[in-house]
């Protein structure tokens, strides 16, 4: 066939053939454009009624105009008298052909639904079935527009389909009221869609077998297993969609494929809203170029420089330093990059160090049509790498037509550091700061003590080393050396230096927060994000402060922006998660812990929480399951105590539970907020009234002053409310939470 030209489709190439034809890829050659052309097979036409169907059901599909679905241009017959339908064409991959080569996330896969669902409603919508919807059926184009193959066709073969061998076939997708030759509607395509979304999950079809006939007693006979077998980190929400979309019964799945995607945009969690009157980029990690791959902490520094420069003009909206630093070597192409983070445009470039030579490139790619708006190469030495840098900032102000206040473009163009070799030290202590752990952390204050004595008193290096002494308790290195304290003096030395320092108030406000004033660490917080609103940071544990204070409704548009400029992080994913918690939504509270727990599975505080709320939820049997992963990975931290007294606190045995908590652990617990309150709600879980309420008392004095949440919402806690001593702290609380200020 190729070469040959059939009708006005010059035949270039064949795609691929199975039981419902040959495809090619043709040369239209009135309107010079390619085109699929599918070409039936002699069998499917013998029966002129089905043929005669066949053209009414194409008549329709042609008529359908959705972004979704392949436009069909015409269908005709051959010269021998075989109908064939001419396509548009798409150079991309199909779906079958995306699961077949990796895992797919969460986030992908409620894109993809969603993109599948629009197109089959507006198909169904029209009276139009598809009844083959499967992954070969589903092509994504060059920009990820995903489009429905193949409307108008299944019928045609009618009963022929149930004959295709195996279980690669059509046979595993259709549901069991085509196979048992029933009516079938609209429906058919709803189950062909929860086949699809387990497979996506699971990495396996739900219905299996050696031979077709195993295969249509599983779909007609048994029930899926669950997807949790094969992927421990499936949420629960999705599962029950999976679970409804593959009901035996019609009448007992969705009514329609809108309930799919309503439910999925109501359980799901929100990572990222669009706000697309505000212009929004990504500066994503710069390349390291340098003959010996030594110089990250450099193309690291740059990226982070950049970012912080931008993230002072309020007119853009600004991806983290984390979330942008996740895509760092990922591989991902622009157009995943743009809609995990609904950014608008995305800077990308690279760093060459050779000696004190330097070489910069950058370019500034308009996300939604892959264009280049602005693109530069910078050569010089590392003495002119301030100069670089704002250079690039400005162009890509310049580029994005943003008009600047003059205060932005002070900030803007504000140097902190001045000495080449003292800045450095500084980027190479910030990359050591990003790892939290005690010899990096070492490090890092080694290269900031350094830099010091190059400058002098500077107030960036005072911040970044009080930081370092910051991270020193919150990962619990014991001296004699009193690093709260050293922390607080880098606090004054900066505000000797700048009283309206942003990361001397952001600073401050951490270092109130650890001693339990709440209040202050707000006050401070706020302070810094009056200067810098984009600082996730910041931003991050003003919102936590606010909400353990309980006034987590004042901090939700401060959540918004949170999900906006940081979606990569897990604990800010988890942010709205722990707001609906604090108000007694435990449900809704769910799937982001869910989505938390997705993207650091292997994170023992993340397994702790995920497993805190599941046993809020009444799914002891799930938080079991993340509790013995930390007592068996993470043994030699204090959440493996922690784990092994909740697990035994939810198995109801009470010995083995007062006997889980060493000295050091309960010692720790009493530093730290979070585990004194999770120490206070399970104690009273375990009918401990007294340890309880002293856990009580500490949790207060580390400044949880939610009054809402002790007096009526935390279910745990329900066994000790009606003592005396419980309202004595509670009176207390009830007057800190009212005098609270956000």
């Amino acid at each position: 066939m190729i070469g040959q030209t059939i009708s006005h489709y010059k035949i270039l190439e064949k795609l691929g053939q199975g039981g419902m034809g040959v495809v090619y890829k043709a040369e239209d050659t009135r309107l010079k454009r390619c085109a699929a052309l599918k070409i039936l097979p002699h069998d499917l036409t013998r029966d002129a009624r089905a043929v005669e169907w066949f053209v009414q059901e194409a008549q329709k599909a042609s008529a359908l105009d959705h972004q979704n679905i392949c436009t069909i241009y015409e269908f005709s017959e051959t010269e021998d008298g075989r109908l064939f339908m001419a396509m548009a064409y798409y150079d991309g991959e199909t779906l079958r052909q995306r699961i077949e080569r990796r895992q797919l996330d969460f986030d992908e896969i409620s894109t993809i639904i969603n993109q599948l669902a629009d197109g089959l409603s507006a198909a169904h919508k029209k009276s139009i079935v598809h009844r083959d919807v499967k992954p070969a059926n589903i092509i994504f184009t060059a920009d990820g527009v995903l489009k429905i193959l193949d409307f108008g066709l299944a019928k045609l073969a009618g009963q022929e389909q149930t004959k295709q061998n195996s279980t690669h076939g059509t046979i595993v997708y259709m549901a069991p009221e085509q196979l048992s030759g029933d009516s079938v509607d609209h429906r058919v395509d709803l189950w062909s869609v929860g086949v699809i979304m387990y497979e996506m999950l699971a990495g396996r079809r739900p219905f299996r077998g050696e031979i077709e006939q195993a295969v249509i007693y599983s779909i007609l006979n048994e029930e899926p297993e669950p997807i949790s077998k094969f992927r421990v980190d499936v949420p629960k929400y999705l599962e029950h969609i999976i679970l409804k979309t593959l009901e035996k019964d019609p009448n007992e799945r969705y009514a329609n494929v809108d309930e799919i995607v309503a439910d999925l945009r109501t359980l799901v969690p929100p990572l990222v809203k669009n706000h697309h009157k505000q212009k929004s980029i990504v500066v994503l990690p710069f390349d390291d170029m340098s003959p010996n791959k030594d110089q990250s902490y450099m193309s690291d520094g740059l990226t982070e420089e950049i970012i912080t420069d931008l993230s002072y003009v309020k007119q853009l909206r600004v991806i983290s330093r984390a979330s942008a630093m996740a895509f760092k070597e990922s591989g991902k192409d622009i157009q995943q990059i743009r809609r995990r983070l609904d950014v608008q445009y995305v800077l990308e470039g690279s760093v060459r160090k050779f000696g004190k030579n330097l070489r910069i490139t950058a370019q500034l790619i308009d996300a939604k049509n892959d264009s280049h708006l602005w693109a530069e190469k910078y050569n010089g030495t590392i003495d002119d790498i301030f100069q670089i840098q704002e250079n690039v900032s400005a162009a890509i102000v310049e580029a994005l037509k943003i008009k600047l206040a003059p205060e932005e473009e002070k900030r803007r163009t504000r140097h902190e550091l001045t000495n080449v070799a003292a800045y450095e030290c500084y980027l190479r202590a910030r990359q050591f700061l990003w790892y939290f752990k005690e010899d990096l952390l070492r490090r890092a204050e080694d290269e900031v003590e350094r830099a010091l004595e190059m400058t002098g008193p500077n107030e960036l290096l005072y911040s970044t080393l009080g930081w370092i002494y910051h991270q020193y308790v919150e990962i619990g290195v014991q001296t004699d050396i009193d690093y709260h304290q050293k922390a607080e003096e880098c606090v004054q030395k900066v505000f000797e230096l700048n009283p309206d320092s942003d990361s001397g108030h952001g600073l401050a406000g951490a270092l109130s927060f650890r001693r339990g004033d709440l209040q202050k660490a707000v006050n401070d917080f706020k302070k810094a994000l009056a200067v810098n609103p984009q600082e996730p940071s910041v931003l991050q544990q003003f919102v936590y402060c606010s909400m353990l204070a309980g006034h987590g409704t004042a901090v939700l548009p401060s959540i918004d922006v949170l999900e906006q400029i940081d979606p990569m992080t897990p604990i800010n994913v988890c942010m709205r998660g722990f707001y609906y918690c604090m108000e007694g939504r435990f449900a809704e509270g769910l799937p982001y812990y869910e989505k938390m727990y997705s993207m650091s599975s292997e994170n023992p505080a993340v397994r702790l929480f995920t497993a805190w709320i599941y046993s809020w939820n009444e799914l002891e049997d799930r938080a079991i399951v993340l509790l013995d992963l930390i007592i068996r990975e993470t043994p030699d931290t204090i959440f493996a105590p922690l784990a092994m007294f909740m697990k035994y606190v939810l198995l109801g045995e009470r010995e083995k539970a007062l006997a889980s908590l060493p000295p050091q652990a309960l010692a720790a617990a009493q530093q730290v907020e979070v585990f004194s309150r999770c120490l206070m709600e399970f104690y009273a879980l375990l009918g401990e009234t007294d340890k309880a309420l002293d856990w009580l008392e500490k949790t207060v004095e580390r400044g949880f002053t939610n009054y809402p949440y002790l007096a009526q919402h935390a279910i745990y806690l329900k066994s000790i409310r009606r003592e005396q001593r419980f309202h004595q702290i509670l009176e207390k609380v009830k007057i800190k939470w009212k005098e609270f200020t956000v």
